[in-house]
């Protein structure tokens, strides 16, 4: 999609801070992190959030969470971390791409929000 934000972090045409990438997935740290370690993981194919995943897709997500534990792995995480996928505008989904937030390095709240 040519007008959205993640999609031209992927392309190359506006740079991140990336830490994995394959042939399916794309994952940079969030320039606002909510966490010592606050990752975003996306598929490089445009689906807009998880409520556009399909039969046809939802494979793609897979990929994103085989990635996260890659992540996890690689970042240290080894006293556990959040993965979230907001979803939609009363969930505070800013960016219309699918995506997940790895969130750790250290405790975090009860609290999800």
């Amino acid at each position: 999609m040519s007008d959205c934000l993640f999609c031209k972090i992927i392309s190359g045409e506006i740079p991140s801070a990336k830490v994995y990438e394959d042939e399916n997935v794309f994952a940079f740290r969030d320039i606002a992190p909510q966490a010592p370690t606050h990752i975003l993981v996306v598929p490089r194919e445009h689906i807009e959030s998880v409520a556009d995943l399909n039969a046809d897709n939802s494979a793609l997500a897979a990929r994103c969470l085989e990635a996260a534990a890659v992540i996890a792995r690689q970042e240290g995480l080894r006293g556990g971390f959040r993965v979230v996928s907001n979803c939609g505008d009363d969930a505070g989904q800013t960016v219309k791409h699918l995506h997940f937030h790895i969130l750790g390095g250290e405790r975090l709240g009860d609290r999800m929000a």
